[in-house]
């Protein structure tokens, strides 16, 4: 192998600096929105004008300016920069952070939480790891982001459990927006500039394509997953420390050292579900098996609330179910959406993920008010059931793989060509050039595609 093949398969520093800088800001944030996930129905009532409606919006209220600004605040950092955007954002999350901490109304509170999700940044960070990764990195730089945002959530429930006992919610508020002012400091002493910043269409939103994208059907299936696997979530962490405190008299201190080893454990259980939905092509099967393991969770912490071994049981299988689709749900967006839709099929599928949360958030106040625990978690199972409705007609997904393919002299005169070339090559099913990137987006079947044609394709 030629030393310049190894730096071509092989991350270069700088590039493994973006990623842990990128991966660690997407992390802290996600950290600061999901402490207060545990704990906040318990500790809400401190608040003047609180009623379970009012905690629940509140619990949710991120999630809906970060659907309304996720898109547009990616298509600005084409315009004026990603550092620019992301730190907007951050101060942003910071402002509504502090907004929260000082606030002694649920009103007040409420307002933080919409002004923490307006520095919708997401969008912003992975073009800006576009940007400071090579193509062929891409994947594997998405990919850590991925974790890193898997790792904080399971940090955040056990850590907010902790953090609410020793300095109350107007701590972790306060902790939320310190931690966003370190992504700042991340941002701007650790993460390189990019030589330039180009639109990548394979990761930004066209809205020119938008009604393509809600008029396909396998895509709008997904999106509508997301946005229950999210609903889901939030509706569940309202009403589950209720039901562990008042249920089974655990005490609040100890909510964290039940939530921590369930989630360890959880992750691991999940690991052979996902070898087996990629390696024996079984993604249709698993998918629909981890929608009904979410509804058997949710029916157990229905009817046997007082258990603490059956809620605990009832959690692992929630997590279990709840971290395959989370990883598996991406998989099938690449999969399934075109190519040249690709980008804004998943700036749609990002924006119905926070538009659940939302909606889990609101939807758990009103039930609780009017059904009480029981009828927070019936109505959770009722949603899986509508879910499963929906995606069993779905078709088997083809094991498709994805790539990029730089091209160092594509032109308009013969971008056509390239395309026609790329093809030819067996096991290629769809192609497009982009002139302003100067790459070839490639999808192949993973199964009989011609890799080392592939690999060494040169135009």
């Amino acid at each position: 192998m030629t030393q310049n093949q190894n730096n071509t398969e092989t991350m270069t520093s700088s590039e493994k600096r973006s990623v842990i800088g990128l991966s660690g800001i997407f992390a802290l944030r996600m950290l600061g929105l999901f402490m207060i996930l545990p704990v906040f129905s318990l500790a809400a009532d401190q608040y003047t004008g609180a009623t379970p409606i009012l905690i629940g919006v509140a619990i949710g209220a991120y999630g809906l300016t970060q659907a309304l600004f996720q898109i547009p605040f990616g298509m600005l950092s084409d315009h004026i920069g990603r550092k620019r955007v992301i730190t907007i954002g951050l101060l942003l999350f910071a402002a509504g952070s502090i907004v929260a901490a000082v606030s002694d109304s649920i009103y007040m509170v409420i307002a933080g939480r919409l002004l923490q999700g307006s520095g919708a940044i997401a969008a912003a960070i992975m073009a800006l790891t576009a940007d400071l990764t090579r193509d062929e990195h891409r994947t594997k730089a998405m990919a850590s982001i991925g974790i890193s945002i898997g790792l904080s959530f399971s940090v955040a429930l056990a850590v907010g459990s902790a953090l609410e006992h020793w300095i109350g919610l107007s701590g972790i508020f306060w902790a939320t927006a310190a931690l966003a002012l370190v992504g700042i400091a991340i941002l701007h002493l650790w993460v390189p500039t990019p030589k330039r910043s180009i639109s990548h269409r394979d990761m930004e939103p066209v809205p020119t394509q938008f009604i393509k994208v809600f008029h396909n059907t396998d895509i709008m299936r997904l999106v509508f997953s997301i946005m229950i696997l999210h609903c889901l979530l939030t509706i569940s962490f309202y009403a589950l420390p209720i039901t562990l405190l008042e249920q089974t008299d655990l005490p609040k201190q100890q909510h964290a050292l039940t939530y921590l080893p369930i989630l360890v454990l959880a992750f691991i259980s999940m690991v052979p579900f996902i070898i087996i939905a990629e390696k024996k092509r079984k993604m249709k099967q698993i998918l629909i098996g981890a929608v009904a393991t979410l509804g058997l969770a949710e029916l157990g912490w229905a009817f046997f609330p007082s258990s603490l071994t059956s809620i605990l049981i009832s959690l692992w299988l929630f997590f279990t179910a709840f971290n395959i689709l989370e990883a598996s749900l991406p998989s099938l967006m690449s999969k399934l959406s075109p190519l040249a839709n690709k980008g804004t099929a998943m700036g749609i599928y990002s924006t119905a993920q926070f538009i659940g949360a939302f909606i889990g958030g609101a939807s758990g106040g009103f039930i609780y008010s009017h059904f009480h625990l029981s009828g927070v978690f019936i109505f959770a199972a009722i949603l899986t059931l509508l879910w499963l409705v929906i995606i069993v007609p779905m078709r088997q997904p083809k094991h498709l793989s994805s790539k990029i393919i730089h091209l160092d002299t594509v032109t308009i005169a013969n971008a056509d060509a390239i395309n026609e070339q790329l093809m030819a090559i067996r096991g290629v099913v769809e192609t497009i050039v982009v002139i302003e990137e100067q790459v070839a987006y490639v999808k192949y079947s993973a199964d009989d595609s011609d890799a080392s044609a592939l690999d060494a394709f040169k135009a």
